[in-house]
C-alpha cells in the first residue's frame, strides 16, 4: 500500500484542505492526525457561543468519526507528533514511525500567554480551540464578571459575546486603543463606543500584574493601581504560529513556517497552510486566506502544481454592537487615510500617492459599502 498524505490539524485548515483534496483525489490514502478530540467546527464560531447560547457540543459540526467516513481517511485523535524526518519523509508519534508521501502542516497557532502573579492563576483561560471552550463555559457557569486581557479583535469579539450573552465585561490592554495592529484611530473609537454602550468597560494603558482569589471571587490588581473584581479571566493577547516542531526538523521558519506560493516549505514534500504558514512573507490569520490555500495546495497534491494568489481580503469583525469590516492596507505601503462619517458610522479610508485605493475601515452602517470598496482594492497577492 502506498505512503498516505499525511495532514497534522484537524482545524479548518485540516479539514478544509481534506475536503478539497477528495473532490480531486478519492484514492490516495489520507491520514489526519490531531493533538485534541478532532471534532470539526468553525474556530470562529468560538466568540458568538455565548449571546447564541451554544455549549461546546452546540458548535460541533461533526464528530471525528463522520469526519473519517465523509474524507475515506484515518483521522487519529489525541496524538501528538515528537518528531519529523524529512529525509526519510516520515514523522514519529513517539517510538512510532509513520511515512507519508507528502506531509501538510495545519496545526494552527497559539495562544500568546503572559505570566501573572498571584494565587489565581488557574483562572485565566485562554480560548484557542473548542476544548478550550468547552473547559471556559464550564468554569463561566453561574458567574457573572468576566476580566479580558487583551483589545484586540479576539478580545473585543469576546467582549461583544459575552456582554450579550449576560456577563458583566472589563477589558484591560496595555494600549491606547481597540486592535491597535489593525484599525485607524477613528474607526478604533468608533468600535470602542458601541461595546462601551453595551456595557463592556475598558481600561487601556494598564496591565494586569496580580490575581488574588477572595471570598467573593477573585481581584485583578492592575500596574496603575486600579483593583477589578471579578470572577473569571479570558486570555486574548494574540497568537503565535506553531513553528516549534518544523524547526527542529530544519524546516525554514520566520514568523512562521516558511512556504512558497504553492505552499511548499523548504522540503520538498511538506507543505503549510494556515494559521502557522507564512506564504511568501505573508502570515495571515484569518479564514479567506485560509480557504485560498486549502484550494490551491489541494490541487497541488493531486498532481496539478498550483500557485495560491491572495485578492482583497477584507476581515469581517463579529462586535454586532458596532458592525465592522477592515482591509488593511499591504504591508510596506504607505498612504494617506481620510474618515468620512459621524458617530459609529464611519469610512476610513487608505489612498496611495496614485490615487489608488489601498485599504480601508468601515464601522456601523458604512460596512455595506464593502463590495463597491473591495472592487478598487489591489490583490495582496496576485
Amino acid at each position: 500500500m502506498s505512503s498516505p498524505v499525511v495532514i497534522i490539524g484537524t482545524g479548518l485548515a485540516g479539514y478544509n484542505l481534506a475536503r478539497e483534496f477528495r473532490k480531486l483525489d478519492g484514492e490516495t490514502p489520507l491520514l489526519l492526525i490531531t493533538a485534541d478530540d478532532g471534532r470539526s467546527y468553525s474556530k470562529p464560531m468560538l466568540s458568538t457561543g455565548f449571546a447564541k447560547g451554544k455549549d461546546a457540543d452546540g458548535l460541533c459540526m461533526a464528530e471525528p468519526g463522520a469526519m473519517a467516513e465523509q474524507l475515506k481517511a484515518e483521522v487519529r485523535t489525541h496524538t501528538h507528533i515528537s518528531g519529523i524526518d524529512p529525509g526519510h519523509k516520515r514523522l514519529w508519534i513517539g517510538e512510532e514511525a509513520v511515512e507519508y508521501r507528502d506531509l501538510v502542516l495545519a496545526w494552527g497557532a497559539q495562544t500568546v500567554q503572559v505570566p501573572v502573579q498571584g494565587d489565581a492563576c488557574d483562572r485565566v483561560f485562554p480560548i484557542n480551540d473548542l476544548e478550550d471552550y468547552a473547559r471556559f463555559r464550564a468554569a463561566a457557569a453561574g458567574k457573572q464578571r468576566v476580566l479580558i486581557l487583551g483589545a484586540g479583535l479576539i478580545g473585543c469579539e469576546f467582549a461583544n459575546d459575552m456582554t450579550l450573552g449576560g456577563y458583566q465585561c472589563d477589558v484591560v490592554a496595555p494600549c491606547e486603543q481597540v486592535m491597535p495592529t489593525l484599525l485607524h484611530p477613528a474607526a478604533a473609537a468608533a468600535v470602542q463606543a458601541g461595546l462601551e454602550g453595551l456595557g463592556v468597560r475598558f481600561h487601556l494603558g494598564p496591565v494586569l500584574n496580580r490575581l488574588q482569589q477572595v471570598a467573593e471571587g477573585l481581584e485583578a490588581h492592575l500596574s496603575d493601581g486600579s483593583v477589578i473584581a471579578c470572577d473569571l479571566v479570558v486570555s486574548a493577547i494574540g497568537l503565535r504560529p506553531r513553528t516549534d516542531l518544523a524547526a527542529a526538523a530544519g524546516l525554514l521558519v520566520n514568523r512562521g513556517v516558511v512556504v512558497d506560493r504553492q505552499l511548499r516549505t523548504s522540503h520538498a514534500n511538506i507543505f503549510a497552510l494556515g494559521d502557522c504558514a507564512e506564504v511568501d512573507g505573508i502570515n495571515l490569520l484569518y479564514v479567506m486566506p485560509l480557504m485560498a490555500c486549502a484550494r490551491a495546495l489541494a490541487q497541488t497534491l493531486a498532481g496539478n502544481p498550483t500557485a495560491v494568489s491572495y485578492g482583497p481580503m477584507p476581515v469581517t469583525v463579529k462586535t454586532p454592537a458596532c458592525p465592522l469590516v477592515v482591509s488593511p492596507p499591504p504591508a510596506g505601503q504607505e498612504g494617506v487615510w481620510q474618515v468620512e462619517g459621524s458617530g459609529t458610522d464611519l469610512k476610513v479610508l487608505c489612498y496611495g500617492a496614485d490615487g489608488q485605493l489601498l485599504g480601508y475601515a468601515l464601522t456601523g452602517a458604512a460596512v455595506l459599502d464593502k463590495l463597491a470598496l473591495n472592487r478598487q482594492l489591489p490583490a495582496l497577492m496576485a
